[in-house]
């Protein structure tokens, strides 16, 4: 279909754009309702010189039935009648599931976001290496969040993480370390041996590397005799199951009030094996978590001896971690609902 106005060929290239990212409902509303680009069109004809009006409006017009016949069209596909008929929401899934292959023709079956497929596959890693798997909260208190991890009313370290509070007080949690405690008072005596999956929230500006919501998994291991050796040697079995290559290992000083010593966790670039390459900035090098041994105020916070136990602990961006293993440039891709991007997974 060709226009000759360049406002009726660019709201049309859009609309067949839109048609692989936006639901049903937002389209109808975009492209056909009351303040709908459509009517835009139309209002403009009165800007339009007496010799071309009648042009203009004949091709306002054939765009605005191309888009209703789509509309409808879609609408009409199996997968949108199959959510026509009544469906009981207290049943089980296969209750209400009729024909799967009608319901859900070929080329229009949903698929996992990255994030949640590698989140299953981390967690499987750390299941096999023997840990708990414990989700974290959507909200927490200032008790949890701060007070339990050595960071009392007042400390500077509070302002490390730009957090949203409700006005309750509550805090949707600025990392999952805000579940320590609760972990060890449940586990009781050690050992503990727990990994924590859960969303994390900054009040801060998005960009191509940060975003206001995030997945982040944090580790947890207490026992007697625990040493550094011990937390560098668990991080390392993972890491090289989750890139699937032997890598190297070494460690920063770094900043973490509820660690004691506390460190940046480094690879050796699992793609370029230290030759430098984009995804490491050429330095061979990547740095993607941090850690430390527990420091001792969080252990007696939670009633465990730190004369008789110790125990180190992690957390990282799973976010940044899908993103170097893919080659994904812009972390806000991930919640972005663009099926283009979506399905390559």
């Amino acid at each position: 279909m060709e226009f000759k106005n360049q406002d009726i060929k660019n709201t049309y290239d859009k609309f067949n754009e839109d048609t692989n990212s936006l639901p049903l409902k937002e389209l109808t509303a975009k492209y056909l309702g009351r303040n709908s680009l459509v009517k835009e069109l139309l209002a403009k004809i009165k800007n339009i010189p007496d010799d071309q009006k009648k042009e203009y409006g004949q091709q306002a017009n054939e765009l605005s039935r191309y888009i209703e016949e789509k509309l409808e069209q879609i609408s009409n596909t199996p997968i949108f009648q199959g959510t026509k008929e009544y469906i009981d929401p207290t049943a089980p899934f296969d209750i209400n599931q009729n024909n799967s292959s009608e319901v859900y023709p070929k080329g229009l079956e949903g698929t996992k976001n990255p994030l949640t497929q590698e989140m299953d596959r981390v967690l499987d890693i750390f299941k096999q290496m023997g840990f708990d798997i414990i989700e974290s909260r959507q909200l927490d208190d200032d008790y949890h969040m701060f007070e339990t991890l050595n960071i009392p009313k007042g400390h500077p370290a509070r302002d490390i993480w730009d957090t949203f509070w409700t006005e309750e007080g509550l805090i949707p949690p600025a990392h999952t370390s805000t579940m320590q405690n609760r972990v060890m008072k449940t586990a009781g005596q050690p050992p503990v041996r727990c990994v924590i999956p859960g969303m994390c929230y900054r009040n801060e500006a998005t960009d191509a590397s940060h975003e206001h919501t995030l997945f982040q998994i944090e580790g947890v291991y207490v026992d007697k005799n625990i040493s550094v050796g011990d937390m560098l040697g668990t991080i390392k079995t993972y890491l090289e199951a989750f890139f699937q290559t032997k890598l190297e290992i070494k460690v920063q000083p770094a900043y973490f009030p509820f660690t004691e010593p506390d460190m940046e966790f480094v690879i050796s670039c699992p793609f370029c094996k230290k030759t430098g390459c984009k995804v490491c900035k050429y330095s061979g090098w990547m740095e993607l978590m941090g850690c430390g041994e527990i420091n001792p105020f969080v252990l007696r916070e939670a009633g465990i001896d730190p004369e008789v136990y110790s125990g180190f602990a992690w957390g990282f961006g799973l976010d940044r971690l899908v993103m170097v293993k893919n080659g994904i440039q812009d972390v806000r891709r991930f919640r972005s609902g663009d099926l283009n991007f979506l399905k390559q997974f």
